[in-house]
């Protein structure tokens, strides 16, 4: 499709969801189509980043993550002290957590891509991404099913740093500790590309830069619309417990998770009030307006190659809702909301990506 009439069919669905639905639910479209367009246009890739890092030596994508991160919490922390009605992307600390983070931190490396790399290269029309995404979702609902056995077996209450210490000092601590994690990737890259006697890759680049700024702005958007920050594999499971619930495949009444109050309740709304399901919907819209101007090519999968990107599709989606989020909802959102769980989530997840990316390379992606 081209993009004028793709941009029409966008204005008109705008138009639809502000007239039929609500202001709110209309404007966080918006701001998914710029999430969607900034991703896809920029190539913002939170696996691609990490990978760079592992395999090239390369630490730009991972530095504009730390200026995503810097920035987002630098938007996000006076908001939260100062609105008490705005919400932090809070997580238990928990079994759950450790094991979901470093399995996710796997399975992104085989299927080439996290929650949102997943949701914008579908967008954007990559065989292998779209044909995941569905078992993303399929896979997230299945953990919602099990997440309250998976608590059973050890959880602390959720931490936040904001309410904790205040939201200055919340603040001050978190960049200090991204300067510290720069300071050290900056020290290991120097070192390996010494050791392989090689120049270091610029630290900055422009699309990273200009990626962290536009997506710091539009998630900061995010959370003074819906009220809470900014997240995508919830409205994966969703997608897939209505389905679920409308067969009745599963009695989701006696589920601790779709039993719980604002759980039900979106069961029973239409998915366009959930505030994740719209903005992901704005998403695939942005990372196809992008692909209209420019189509992608992808690499053709051998039939071996089909079936593990999508076994590590659904685990993906599995383990994406027992560590409480992907590198949005739980690195992105949690650590610049200030909750303990991403900063958790961040070192086990990057474990488990150096052991994906050996699958990734015994399977030839």
């Amino acid at each position: 499709m081209k993009r004028l009439p793709l941009a029409a069919v966008m204005a008109v669905f705008l138009a639809w969801l502000l007239w039929t639905v609500s202001v709110r639910q209309a404007a966080l479209f918006a701001v998914g189509i710029g999430l969607g367009a900034v991703l896809a246009g920029q190539r913002f890739g939170f696996t691609t980043g990490w990978r760079m890092l592992i395999e090239e030596k390369d630490a730009s994508g991972v530095f504009g993550q730390l200026l995503l991160l810097a920035l987002a919490a630098a938007l996000a922390m006076p908001l939260l002290g100062t609105f008490p009605e705005l919400t932090a992307a809070l997580g238990p600390p928990s079994v759950s957590l450790l094991i979901g983070a470093f399995v996710f931190g796997l399975c992104m490396q085989i299927a080439d891509g996290c929650g949102s790399g997943t949701l914008y290269k579908a967008g954007m029309g990559i065989p292998m991404n779209a044909a995941i995404l569905p078992m993303f979702a399929l896979g997230s609902f299945v953990g919602s099913l099990h997440l309250g056995w998976w608590l059973e077996l050890g959880r602390v209450p959720p931490v936040g740093l904001v309410s904790a210490w205040g939201w200055p000092v919340a603040l001050g601590a978190t960049l200090l500790a991204l300067a510290l994690i720069a300071v050290g990737v900056r020290w290991y890259v120097g070192r390996a590309n010494a050791r392989l006697q090689r120049a270091t890759q610029p630290l900055w680049q422009r699309k990273w830069v200009v990626g962290a700024v536009l997506l710091a702005m539009l998630a900061t958007a995010n959370l003074v619309i819906a009220g809470q920050p900014w997240g995508v594999v919830y409205g994966f499971g969703l997608w897939a417990a209505k389905l679920a619930n409308a067969t009745g495949a599963v009695d989701l009444a006696q589920n601790w998770f779709w039993s719980q109050p604002g759980n039900a309740a979106r069961l029973q709304e239409t998915v366009l009030l959930d505030v994740t399901s719209i903005t992901n919907i704005g998403i695939l819209a942005g990372a196809l307006w992008v692909a209209a101007a420019k189509p992608v090519s992808a690499k053709a999968l051998t039939g071996t190659q089909w079936i593990v990107a999508l076994v590590a599709g659904l685990v993906l989606g599995y383990s994406s809702r027992l560590a409480f989020g992907c590198n949005v909802g739980a690195m992105l959102s949690g650590i610049s909301t200030g909750s303990i769980h991403g900063w958790i989530w961040v070192p086990l997840a990057f474990a488990g990506t150096i052991f994906g990316l050996r699958i990734r390379r015994r399977f030839g992606f």
